[in-house]
């Protein structure tokens, strides 16, 4: 590993902590953001930036968390503005290579380190937090009553050409309105309450999905089964930033494929232990495959998009194909993704 630019002290099984922001006086903190990191430490440095930002009267901290333990570019960015106290918080290294592996590193890290933690909040290193970002997202839980409250991920196109597909399936956000709502499916803009790790544990993302994505799907599914209430807030938006390698057309067909196998998977955890669960899963996507032609031609009819017509077709395929051992590991190879 290179050497980074303050010492490495080891916290726990597969964590190093690189370094962390001087005075952080932990017991104060009320929420605490984490934030994944791989190979894009321009990226990172815009997020903490937003981060910085954030207007609210809370007590706060940031734990980045570094993904590429050998050249450890984002950690050597994002560790000046923890050593001069810019950014309240840690830089830890998740030495294991994975989506999921980077989230429980930091996860862990928060209820480890940050004694009298409420929320626990989660944005990607492609997402621009707007100003009121935190503290709407807080209030939403705290007025909602919810346990776990999702926002929107606004893409913003790096080619503005690019703005028709905001609308398209694998861009838009589940839901416009704020209020409690039955099912969340990703952490890109995410809160959970302290409450929900407690009761869930260690390790909270299922590695099974490291390379894939969806453990935070099957993270949000199981909260929601342990009787967890979900909430959304439409005012805490990030922007995301989406390069144009995600609108080519095999891009969108792979992610749309792996939404209907991580679909089928979370479905088969969800359904594990009850009567012939397996025949289910399989008769509901072998259902949804049949009507997929209708439902996308009336998306089409509806959109105009050829490409929004054939999402639900591709996602039942990936749910049938899932059962015949299919897993797009989409992550596998981050420099195509």
């Amino acid at each position: 590993m290179i050497p980074l630019p303050s010492d490495a002290l080891v916290s726990t099984a597969g964590v190093s902590i690189a370094g962390r922001s001087p005075g952080l006086a932990a017991e104060t903190v009320e929420a605490v953001v984490t934030l994944p990191t791989f190979k894009r430490p321009q990226l990172l440095l815009e997020t903490l930036a937003s981060l910085k930002a954030q207007k609210t009267v809370r007590r706060f901290a940031v734990i980045v968390m570094e993904n590429e333990a050998e050249a450890c570019e984002g950690a050597k960015a994002a560790l000046p503005l923890f050593e001069r106290g810019e950014v309240p918080g840690l830089v830890i290294i998740a030495h294991e290579r994975g989506n999921c592996s980077a989230y429980n590193a930091g996860w862990q890290t928060a209820m480890l380190h940050f004694p009298n933690l409420k929320h626990l909040l989660v944005i990607d290193d492609d997402e621009i937090a707007e100003p009121n970002w935190l503290e709407r997202m807080c209030k939403a839980a705290e007025t909602l009553r919810a346990d776990i409250v999702g926002g929107p991920q606004v893409p913003v196109f790096a080619d503005p050409s690019h703005a028709r597909w905001a609308d398209h399936p694998v861009f838009a956000p589940p839901y416009r309105e704020t209020g409690r709502v039955p099912a969340l499916y990703s952490s890109g803009n995410l809160l959970v309450g302290r409450n929900v790790l407690v009761a869930m544990g260690p390790p909270f993302l299922d590695l099974r999905f490291n390379f894939m994505g969806g453990g935070d799907s099957d993270f949000l599914s199981r909260s929601a089964q342990r009787g967890f209430a979900l909430g959304w807030c439409a005012e805490a938006r990030v922007k995301e930033t989406v390069p144009a390698r995600r609108v080519e057309a095999d891009w969108i067909r792979a992610r749309s494929l792996r939404n209907g196998v991580i679909s089928t998977l979370v479905e088969k955890k969800k359904r594990a232990g009850t009567p012939f669960s397996g025949t289910k899963v399989l008769l509901k996507s072998l259902a949804l495959l049949a009507a997929s032609p209708l439902r996308g031609a009336t998306r089409l009819a509806r959109t105009g998009s050829l490409a929004t017509g054939l999402y639900p077709v591709y996602v039942a395929l990936g749910r049938v194909l899932a059962e015949f051992g299919y897993a797009n590991e989409q992550y596998r190879q981050p420099e195509k993704n």
